[in-house]
């Protein structure tokens, strides 16, 4: 009984750990910064207000739509495979300021 407690225990904190959201700079240097810390086709560059401006512009929704759908070379997702809508944001976050 306390192993079957244990292992639940362990499941459990497994779980709550995947469902918060990663940090911005994490899944930045995980899964964007290949393409966007140097403006590979045209992605914009991380840290650089101005490039950033005009798809903020646009809301985090559209900037969303495009992350997940993917736009001209950026393939769906980008490069995040397990990320969430939340990790998203968060990334696009830290690359705009």
């Amino acid at each position: 009984m306390k192993k079957l407690l244990a292992m639940t225990a362990v499941a459990a904190l497994t779980m709550a750990a995947s469902v918060s959201a990663q940090e911005g700079e994490a899944v930045y240097n995980k899964a964007c910064q290949v393409c966007h810390s140097m403006g590979v086709a045209g992605a914009p560059k991380a840290h650089d207000a101005a490039q950033w401006e005009p798809r903020l512009a646009k809301g985090i929704d559209a900037l969303l739509t495009s992350v997940k759908g993917g736009l001209n070379a950026m393939p769906p997702g980008g490069m995040c495979t397990d990320c969430t809508d939340e990790d998203y944001k968060n990334a696009i976050e830290f690359m705009s300021k």
